[in-house]
C-alpha cells in the first residue's frame, strides 16, 4: 500500500511538473526554420529551454535517447530532456495520453493496441526495436541438455518451452515459430515465465528445455554455460515490430517545433547507435554510453550481445504492426477496433529525415 501511495505522489508531482512546461512550450512560435549557422548545423535551437518528458526504464532499445543525452544533440536545440519511470504501461499510457509525458517507448500487446481501441489517444511515431536479420536480440534459446536433441524447429515438438507473456509480441512471435515448424500449441507444452532472469535458472535446472530469451540475458547464458542460441527468430518473422516510440498527441500537434527537434536529436542518436554497432565506428564511446543507462554495465559482454535493431531514419515495419494486431484480435484479446490512419503519425519523424537527409 505504501509503494501505490508513493506511485501515486510521483505521478501527481510529474503531472504538475510537466503541465507547467506545457504552457511555457505553447507560447513558442512554432517553427522549421533550417539555418547552418546555428550550433546543431540544420534546425535553429529553440528561443527558449524546453523540458522534454520521456517514459523510459533504461532498457537497451532507448539507446537514440541516451546517445542524443550525452552527445549533447538535445541541448543543441535548447531541449532538456527528463527520463521518467512507470511501473507499467497502464500508469504510462495515460500520463502520455494527457501530455504529461511527451514521448514513451511501446511494446506489442494485446492491451497496448486495447488501450488505444478504447480512446487512450496516443501515437505512433518511430522504431524503438526491431530484430535484426540472423542477429536477433530476442529469440530462441535451447538448455544445453537439448543439443543433442534439438536439431530443427520441429524437433521442438514434446518440449517445454518458456515464454514471458501472453497476447504480447513474446506470445506472436513464438506462435509464428510453430506455425513454420509445422507445429501446433498441442504439440509442445507451454511454460508462461513472468520473468527473463528466471528463465536462466529454470533451463539451466532443466525445468524447461527452450524459451523465448532476451539480451542480454541470452550472451550471458551463453558465458555461464545455461543455454545456447538456437536459430534466428528472423528465420520466421523477418520483420517483427518489437517496440515503438511513442508521443502524446499535444507534443506532436500543437509542439512541432520542439517534436521535430526532438525527432531530429533522438535519430542522430540512433545513426551514431548504428556507426557504432554496424560500422565499428567509435564503438568504445556508445558502448560507454550504454553501460551508463542500461543494466548491462560489463563493457566486453557488449561485443558478444546481439544488440536491438533501431532503424537510422526512424522507418517502422508498419504492416507486422498491423498484422499483429489482427493476431490479438483473432485471439479475442482487443474490445474494440484502433483505427490506424489515427494512431500512426510518422509526418515529424519524416520531416526530420528529410532535414537530416537520408542515413547512408
Amino acid at each position: 500500500m505504501k509503494k501505490r501511495w508513493m506511485v501515486l505522489f510521483a505521478s501527481i508531482v510529474l503531472s504538475l511538473g510537466a503541465c507547467s512546461t506545457k504552457e511555457q512550450v505553447r507560447t513558442n512560435e512554432i517553427d522549421d526554420t533550417v539555418s547552418k549557422d546555428n550550433p546543431s548545423g540544420d534546425l535553429a535551437p529553440l528561443k527558449e529551454k524546453v523540458k522534454v518528458v520521456i517514459a523510459e526504464d533504461g532498457s537497451a532499445s532507448g539507446a537514440g535517447f541516451y546517445i542524443a543525452k550525452e552527445k549533447g544533440y538535445f541541448d543543441e536545440y535548447n531541449i532538456d530532456v527528463e527520463f521518467a519511470v512507470f511501473a507499467n504501461s497502464d500508469e504510462m499510457l495515460p500520463a502520455l495520453a494527457s501530455g504529461d509525458v511527451d514521448i514513451a517507448g511501446g511494446v506489442s500487446t494485446a492491451s497496448f493496441f486495447n488501450a488505444i481501441a478504447q480512446g487512450i489517444d496516443v501515437k505512433i511515431i518511430a522504431d524503438k526495436g526491431h530484430n535484426v536479420v540472423g542477429k536477433s536480440y530476442f529469440t530462441f534459446v535451447i538448455g544445453n541438455h537439448m543439443k543433442d536433441e534439438i536439431k530443427e524447429y520441429k524437433d521442438f515438438k514434446g518440449k517445454r518451452i518458456a515464454i514471458s507473456s501472453k497476447n504480447s509480441i513474446d506470445e506472436y512471435i513464438y506462435l509464428e515459430m510453430l506455425k513454420h515448424a509445422g507445429l501446433t500449441a498441442e504439440d509442445v507444452e507451454f511454460v508462461l515465465l513472468a520473468d527473463f532472469g528466471s528463465m536462466l535458472g529454470a533451463i539451466e535446472n532443466g525445468s524447461i528445455d527452450a524459451a523465448l530469451q532476451i539480451e542480454p540475458l541470452i550472451a550471458q547464458g551463453i558465458q555461464n554455460n545455461f543455454h545456447v542460441r538456437f536459430g534466428d527468430a528472423t528465420d520466421f518473422a523477418p520483420e517483427s515490430q518489437i517496440a515503438m516510440v511513442l508521443g502524446s498527441p499535444q507534443f506532436m500537434s500543437e509542439e512541432q517545433d520542439v517534436s521535430l527537434r526532438f525527432m531530429a536529436a533522438y535519430l542522430k542518436g540512433v545513426r551514431d547507435y548504428n556507426d557504432a554497432f554496424v560500422k565499428g565506428e567509435n564503438k568504445a564511446e556508445i558502448v560507454d554510453i550504454m553501460t551508463q543507462y542500461t543494466s548491462l554495465k560489463d563493457a566486453a559482454l557488449w561485443d558478444e550481445v546481439f544488440v536491438t535493431g533501431l532503424n537510422p531514419d526512424g522507418e517502422m515495419f508498419l504492416d507486422d504492426v498491423l498484422k499483429q494486431y489482427d493476431a490479438y484480435k483473432a485471439n479475442g484479446a482487443i474490445d474494440g477496433d484502433v483505427d490506424f490512419d489515427k494512431a500512426v503519425d510518422t509526418s515529424i519523424t519524416e520531416k526530420a529525415v528529410d532535414i537530416l537527409g537520408k542515413y547512408e
